[in-house]
């Protein structure tokens, strides 16, 4: 697809209409497309946002695209953020134009999503074993030279299944093969992946007698080894390399121009970095890439205390890019407070909602002494303690955990600057 196509596409996403399918919107602006509300720049306290709204920091988004461009680029790291973390082919774009190599994902309706905005790399962290999906990337393949697909094979049951319906797709002159890296899983009871390096020769051996799929090299996810730290991460994570490393003496990666060593979600690609600058010289260039996705908006609570950051403070700093905005609606007692975002609107699957700020008559404070005890569908249980000043009416605003359940309850976010302007609105795709 050419740049001027998917920059259409992009642009379309702005001609929506507000209209009722959005939460948080302003029931005043239905008649107007999400352009044209974004160019209205209201404010998101007083140009008639209702609540629940999930909103995303300008500045710290901006933040933490432009750290983690500096970072791969000083670690020497090609860099696919997983997209299944946002949906978000406004995020996408942006990811790309910050010197990202591609987009990782983790199923075929999402590649659709990626294709349909003229995303031109894509890394499925994910065996597929779908004829149809399968069917729909060798046409895509062969119908678009710059299309770059690469995923996992993980078995030989895999790779069959995949060659069969390759070779029932595919024209009678082969056409471009299938890109795939042998995975490695990240140790017993772990989720994916080949157990052993035996195992990994032997899909390795199994896509060899195919002419369908074409081997470029390893990967797997350090975030499932069990009981992880720092030495068992970088323990697999030499397993790995080394994996990489005796496929390519013994002649497996001959003829590539790049072989793939792949590696790195959002907890430890700080070590994903260290090991991977250890890697020797192979008979062709390695894209050693990186897949870290929740970066782009990071969180309040499972990554931020476990950001690679926080171990290595020199190389910078993520900052929460999310918060949900709520009303405070019933205050049945001195000790309790309800407001009107549950399981619905708020991801619940790791932590709960933080409460963070109380505004009230265009003044924000610390919402000292609330905390948030339990989520139902449509409500948030509050603990007040004595110090705690909230009142029905009261705008309460929540951090939250785990982006990856974030973006997928919300199909608009806008964007807002730090007093409030509402400057863009992100559309979402699960």
């Amino acid at each position: 697809m050419d740049a001027a196509t998917a920059a259409e596409r992009l642009a379309a996403l702005g001609t929506e209409r507000v209209g009722h399918r959005f939460k948080g919107l302003p029931p005043d602006a239905g008649d107007l497309t999400l352009a044209e509300l974004a160019a209205e720049r209201r404010n998101l306290f007083t140009g008639g946002f209702t609540t629940p709204v999930l909103v995303l920091s300008a500045e710290r988004l901006q933040h933490n695209l432009d750290l983690m461009e500096t970072y791969t680029g000083r670690h020497g790291l090609a860099f696919a953020p997983h997209g299944k973390t946002s949906m978000a082919p406004q995020l996408f774009r942006r990811q790309i134009d910050h010197g990202a190599w591609g987009i990782t994902l983790a199923v075929p309706h999402q590649v659709w999503v990626a294709r349909h905005f003229g995303i031109q790399r894509v890394f499925l962290a994910n065996e597929l074993v779908d004829p149809a999906s399968l069917r729909r990337i060798a046409a895509d393949l062969a119908a678009d030279p710059e299309f770059r697909f690469v995923c996992y094979v993980d078995s030989v049951r895999g790779v069959e299944l995949m060659d069969a319906a390759l070779t029932e797709a595919a024209p009678r002159d082969g056409g471009r093969p299938l890109d795939v890296v042998v995975e490695l899983a990240a140790g017993e009871g772990a989720r994916t992946g080949a157990r052993t390096e035996q195992e990994c020769a032997a899909v390795a051996d199994a896509v060899a007698a195919t002419r369908t799929l074409r081997l470029v090299g390893v990967a797997g996810y350090e975030g499932e080894v069990p009981q992880a730290d720092q030495d068992r991460v970088r323990a697999w994570l030499r397993r790995l390399t080394g994996l990489a490393a005796e496929f390519d003496k013994a002649g497996r990666f001959d003829g590539l121009d790049e072989i793939v060593v792949s590696a790195g979600g959002s907890a430890w690609f700080d070590a994903v970095a260290e090991v991977f600058a250890e890697l020797p010289t192979f008979s062709a260039p390695v894209l050693k890439l990186l897949r870290s996705g929740a970066y782009v908006s990071h969180d309040d609570g499972h990554y931020h205390s476990r950001t690679p950051f926080t171990r290595v403070p020199e190389e910078g700093a993520l900052e929460p890019a999310f918060r949900l905005w709520t009303q405070v609606v019933s205050r049945p007692s001195a000790e309790q407070a309800f407001v009107n975002a549950g399981k619905r609107d708020a991801a619940y699957d790791l932590d709960l909602p933080f409460a963070q700020v109380v505004r009230r008559d265009g003044v924000e404070r610390p919402a000292t002494g609330v905390s948030v005890t339990k989520l139902s569908d449509q409500h948030a249980w509050l603990r007040t303690t004595p110090e705690a000043d909230v009142e029905v009416g009261d705008w309460l605003g929540m951090g939250l955990s785990h982006p990856c359940t974030v973006f997928d309850k919300w199909q608009l976010i806008p964007v807002v600057e730090a007093d409030g302007t509402v400057v863009d609105c992100v559309r979402t795709f699960f």
